[in-house]
C-alpha cells in the first residue's frame, strides 16, 4: 500500500502558479427552504442575551445554571464586546447601541479582578471586537476606536527591551508582564488586531509589534518546515515542545495566511510560510482513520513521536484550508481539507446528542498512540463503529467544527453543509436550552448529560455568528470582502491580489526528527502563563487557547 507520505511530497510545488485571490464560489445563493434557519439562530442569540442580560450584564459570562455571573477576562463584559459584531450583523441595532454605550464607558486602564491580562485573549475578544464593530458600524462611534487604542496601550508593555515576542501576560496596574513562556498561538494571533488598529489611528507601531512577533515565529529552524513548536520564551525567541495544529498553535497558522489577504503585502513570507506549514503537514501529519478512511492531522511531540489526537480547537484547520487553498488557487489544498471537515462533522453526527465532543482519538494504519491512557473496551467498540473514540467529552461552546462548516458551503455551495448546520441548530435547542439560556454539556454522548454552569462569550461572538452566515445571503459579509480573526470579528478587505505567495518554499531545518508510531514519552510542553504548574501533554489539548481554567 502506497503511503500518504509518499503521495504528498512535493504535492504543492508541481503546481504552476496561478492566479488566486477569490475565495468564496461565484454567483453563490440559499436556497429559500433554508431561510428559516437564519431567524432560529437570532431567537437562540436573543434569549441567549437576555438572560445574560437579565443575570450578569456587565460581566465577563453568564452562568446559566445558578444564575450567576463570572470574570474570567478582567469583568470588563467580555460578553458584550464578543457579542456586538453580530449583533451588528444580525441587525439587531437596539442591543447593538446599547453595546456601543456600555464599550465606552470601559475603563482599560486597570483590571476589575485580580488576574493578569492576557494579551492573546484581550486581543482576539476585546481589542478584536472594538475594532470589527467600530468598522462594521461605517466608524460612526469613534468611541470604540478610542477603547480600543486604550487597551493596546496597556497590552504593549508586554513587549520589553529588544524582545521580538511579547509575554503573554501583564499586570495593567503596574504595567509589568509575566515572565513566562507563551505559546505560538498567543505569540502569533495578533497581527490582523494591531494591524487593524495601526489603520485607523495612524500609527504604525502597533502593527510593527505584532508583525516582528510573527516574525520571530517563522524564522525558528525546526524538523518539519513551516512547523513551529508549540512554545517560544519571550525573553530568547527560542522553541518549546512538540507540534500541532491544535490549542496553543492553532491561530497562528490561521493568522499566517488572513495577514497574507488582509495586508495585501508585497513580502510572500506569510503566504509561503503557510502553505510551507500545509505542504509539512500533509507529508507528516496527515493520517486516515483504519474505521471511515477519515482525514485528521497528528501531533508531533518534542521525542519525535506521532500522537494519534484531535481536538475540537483544531477542527479550525478545514475551514482554514479551504480559505488559503482558495487564496492560492491549489485544489489539492481545498479538496484535503473539504476531507478534514468532513472528519471534523463526523464527531458531531457520532454522538448521541449529534454535538462533538472536546477531544477525541484515532486509530491509523501507522498507529494509535496518544501520549494518555490506553483505550478502554467501551472506547474500542465506539471507534469501530465511528472512526474516532472521545477522550474528553465535554462541549463547551467551542465553534471551530461549525466555523469550518461554514466555509465549506461559501466555497462549494453544496448543500450537504447546511443540513448539517440546521442539524446543530436543532441538537442546541433540544440538550443546550436550560432556564430561557443555553448551557454546555458534561458529555455530549449522554442525551441526560449534566450541564456546565458557564456560557462563554464565543458562543456570541463565533458560533451564532458562522451558523447565523451560513444561512444568510452569502454576499453578505462575503469570503471575497471580510477576513474573520479568530473569535470571528469580520475586518474589511482591500481588493484581492492577482496572486498570493511566491513558487518557492520556505525552508528551515531539513534535519527531520525520528517518528516513532506506537510508542514514546510524553513531550515537554511549556507552561501555560497565569497557570501555576506546567501543563502536561496529555492536558495540553484540554486546554482552551481561549479558556486557562476549566
Amino acid at each position: 500500500m502506497v503511503s500518504l507520505r509518499s503521495l504528498s511530497v512535493g504535492v504543492f510545488l508541481s503546481f504552476p502558479l496561478v492566479f488566486g485571490g477569490v475565495v468564496q464560489k461565484p454567483g453563490l445563493a440559499l436556497p429559500n427552504e433554508y431561510q428559516a434557519n437564519r431567524d432560529a439562530v437570532v431567537k437562540i442569540f436573543t434569549t441567549s442575551y437576555q438572560a445574560y442580560k437579565d443575570h450578569a450584564f456587565g460581566h465577563d459570562n453568564l452562568q446559566p445554571i445558578s444564575q450567576g455571573f463570572s470574570d474570567g477576562r478582567n469583568g470588563w463584559g467580555a460578553t458584550i464586546i464578543d457579542a456586538m459584531t453580530t449583533m451588528h450583523i444580525m441587525g439587531l441595532n437596539d442591543l447593538f447601541v446599547e453595546a456601543v454605550d456600555f464599550a465606552s464607558k470601559i475603563d482599560f486602564s486597570k483590571s476589575k479582578t485580580a488576574d493578569t491580562v492576557s494579551v492573546f485573549e484581550t486581543t482576539i475578544r476585546y481589542l478584536g471586537g472594538l475594532l470589527s464593530a467600530y468598522e462594521l458600524s461605517d466608524r460612526k462611534y469613534p468611541s470604540l476606536l478610542s477603547k480600543a487604542k486604550q487597551v493596546a496601550d496597556k497590552m504593549a508593555f508586554a513587549w520589553t527591551g529588544t524582545n521580538a515576542v511579547p509575554y503573554g501576560h501583564i499586570d495593567f496596574s503596574t504595567n509589568t508582564p509575566s515572565r513566562t513562556t507563551s505559546n505560538i498561538a498567543e505569540a502569533g494571533t495578533l497581527i490582523l488586531e494591531w494591524a487593524t488598529l495601526s489603520k485607523y489611528v495612524g500609527n504604525d507601531t502597533y502593527g510593527q509589534l505584532a508583525e516582528k512577533s510573527m516574525r520571530q515565529i517563522i524564522s525558528q529552524r525546526t524538523p518539519l518546515p513551516g512547523l513551529p513548536a508549540q512554545g517560544i520564551d519571550p525573553s530568547t525567541g527560542q522553541p518549546v515542545g512538540g507540534y500541532t495544529w491544535g490549542g496553543g498553535s492553532d491561530s497562528y497558522f490561521e493568522y499566517l495566511i488572513k495577514h497574507a489577504r488582509l495586508s495585501n503585502s508585497d513580502d510572500e513570507i506569510f503566504a509561503d510560510t503557510w502553505r510551507t506549514a500545509v505542504d509539512s503537514s500533509i507529508k507528516n501529519l496527515l493520517k486516515r482513520s483504519t474505521t471511515g478512511n477519515y482525514a485528521y492531522l497528528a501531533d508531533y511531540d518534542s521525542s519525535g513521536t506521532i500522537r494519534h489526537v484531535g481536538s475540537h480547537l483544531a477542527c479550525f484547520h478545514g475551514g482554514n484550508w479551504l480559505f488559503g487553498g482558495r487564496l492560492l488557487n491549489n485544489q489539492t489544498i481545498i479538496n484535503i481539507g473539504l476531507d478534514l471537515v468532513d472528519a471534523c462533522w463526523n464527531t458531531y453526527a457520532s454522538t448521541a446528542t449529534r454535538i462533538g465532543p472536546e477531544v477525541f482519538a484515532y486509530t491509523s494504519s501507522d498507529g494509535s498512540f496518544t501520549g494518555g491512557t490506553p483505550p478502554t473496551p467501551e472506547q474500542i467498540a465506539f471507534n469501530q463503529k465511528h472512526g474516532f473514540y472521545i477522550t474528553a467529552a465535554d462541549y463547551i461552546f467551542r465553534p471551530e467544527v461549525l466555523e469550518s462548516n461554514f466555509y465549506a458551503w461559501r466555497v462549494t455551495g453544496d448543500h450537504k453543509y447546511l443540513e448539517r448546520a440546521a442539524s446543530a441548530i436543532d441538537s442546541f435547542n433540544k440538550y443546550l436550552n436550560f432556564k430561557d439560556a443555553f448551557a454546555g454539556l458534561e458529555d455530549v454522548d449522554n442525551v441526560n448529560s449534566q450541564k456546565i454552569d458557564d456560557m462563554e462569550s464565543f458562543w456570541f461572538a463565533e458560533v451564532l455568528k458562522y451558523l447565523y452566515l451560513t444561512f444568510d445571503n452569502p454576499a453578505h459579509i462575503s469570503l471575497d470582502d471580510y477576513v474573520f480573526n479568530t473569535e470571528a470579528h469580520p475586518f474589511k478587505l482591500p481588493t484581492p491580489k492577482a496572486n498570493y505567495g511566491s513558487s518557492g518554499e520556505v525552508t528551515q531545518s531539513q534535519s527531520h526528527a525520528p517518528f516513532k508510531a506506537s510508542e514514546g514519552p510524553l513531550p515537554a510542553v511549556s507552561s501555560i502563563p497565569a497557570m501555576h504548574k506546567p501543563l502536561k501533554a496529555g492536558d495540553i489539548l484540554k486546554r482552551k487557547r481561549r479558556l486557562h481554567h476549566h
